[in-house]
Parts: C-alpha cells; structure tokens; sequence
C-alpha cells in the first residue's frame, strides 16, 4: 500500500477507495487509494499507458462513455460516492473542469470560446458573461494578450494561446476542480511557464490535478506528487519529499530517468 503524507488534512476533497478499472478483461488500474485535498495541485505521474488518464477520466465518470469499461470501489467527492444512484451526471461534469493535452479551441471567436460553458448553462445576461470571459481569461493569463481582439477567431492564436484558452473555458463556469492532462505536452517553454504560473494562482480557489509525464513540470509546479505504474499506485508524498527521498525505488528510478 503506498503511504500517506500524515501532514494532510483530514478530508479530502476527491477520494478514490479501491477504486479498479477494467478494459474489457484488463485491467487499468488496480485498487488504487488516492486522496485529493482542497486547494491542491495534485501531481499525477507516470510513464504512458501507467493509468494516469483513466485514473482522471474515473473522476468525473467520463469512463462510463466507453461500453467495455467497468469499475470497482468507490470515487468520492465532498464524501459523496460519484456513482450513487441521485448523482446527477451532467451535474457532476459541471463541478469539474477539464483540459486535455491537445488545445481544442471551438472555431469561434475568442469571446464565445470563454463563454461557451456559461452558454450551454443557460446565462444569457451579457454582464455576466463579459465579467466571467474577463476573469476567465486572466486566470488563465490571456487576457492582456487577446483583451483587444475578443472577436477574432480562436484558431487563429498560437498553440499555447489556444491551451490557456481552453483552461480559460473550462474555468468561466466556476468549477469545483479542475482537471489537466498532459496540458503542455506540444508547448513550447514559454507557455507551459506561463500555464504553470497560473496554476499557483488557480489552487487559491480551485482543487487541481495535473497529470504529467514530465517530472520537472511536476517538480515544479505541484504541491504532492502521485506515482503510478501499470495501474498501481505506487506512492504519493509532498513533492520536495517525493523528489529527495522517494519510498519505492521503482519511484526513483522514474524520477530519475532511468525507464519512462
């Protein structure tokens, strides 16, 4: 069993309780036990195929889209079992925003991008709009960048441009938690900066995962780290401890560079 950081605080936020994810007859995950704190980045790393992504789609049951995919154990959030029957899907999709590694912005202008959740939610006041793109786009440190062109295409901005856009999209709604995989795989330094600095600032108000299988990024920008390989969670400790003084050699040998 991997060991707990016994300076966390009690209650997490997202819990995974043995929690197993299964492909058909693989399985993608094996009883993983996992807590996420409120007002956390929450590294997830690992080498490709290890579970990192069907560990973060099992979170806001994006799993459930695949007909062969199957769970056992429990994921709760604020305590509450995300499976139980009253759960309401859209609602709990609602409470969590995601990004994934490849930028899609929607082929619309900037504005309508950032808004785009708020839309579909049913907000209609302009005010209200204007003031969530703004607060959006800052979050995801745009806004001094595109505050003059709201009405250009979307696909016209630059790759790390579109990744902050689409973390601006994901927050205007005012999620719960926001979920990143992979989110600078294809950036070029610059950007994956600045979307790692805006991290720092979003765990003021949201909970965080980042799933990454770049250990500086998640050296640098997470408060705990999370390792997993070949669907096991191997260990999970604040990220100064995790990168000095790692539990499980398979941990350092990873960190270090030496299989992934």
């Amino acid at each position: 069993m991997p060991s707990a950081d016994p300076a966390s605080p009690a209650s997490p936020k997202i819990a995974t309780e043995g929690l197993r994810v299964f492909y058909g007859t693989t399985e993608a995950l094996r009883s993983v036990g996992l807590p996420v704190y409120a007002n956390e980045v929450l590294g997830i790393t690992g080498p490709s195929g290890s579970g990192k992504t069907t560990l973060l789609r099992s979170i806001n049951r994006l799993n459930d889209r695949i007909p062969i995919c199957r769970h056992e154990g429990r994921v709760l959030i604020d305590g509450q079992d995300i499976h139980a029957p009253e759960v309401d899907v859209n609602e709990l999709r609602r409470r969590i925003g995601v990004v994934f590694a490849l930028p899609t912005p929607l082929p619309k202008t900037i504005y309508e991008n950032a808004v785009f959740g708020l839309r579909i939610a049913g907000v209609k006041d302009r005010k209200v709009l204007d003031e969530h793109a703004e607060q959006a786009l800052r979050d995801a440190i745009l806004w001094d960048e595109v505050k003059d062109r709201l009405e250009d295409s979307a696909l016209r901005l630059s790759g790390g441009q579109q990744q902050r856009l689409c973390i601006a999209r994901a927050l205007a709604p005012h999620p719960e938690i926001l979920m990143l995989d992979e989110p600078c795989s294809g950036l070029d330094p610059i950007s994956t900066l600045k979307i790692e600095q805006a991290l720092q600032t979003l765990k003021e108000r949201y909970t965080v995962i980042l799933v990454s299988h770049n250990v500086q990024q998640a050296s640098r920008a997470t408060d705990r780290v999370a390792f997993v390989l070949m669907g096991e969670l191997v260990e999970w400790r604040p990220t100064a401890d995790m990168f000095t003084t790692p539990r499980d050699q398979r941990t350092a040998d990873f960190l270090q560079g030496r299989f992934g």
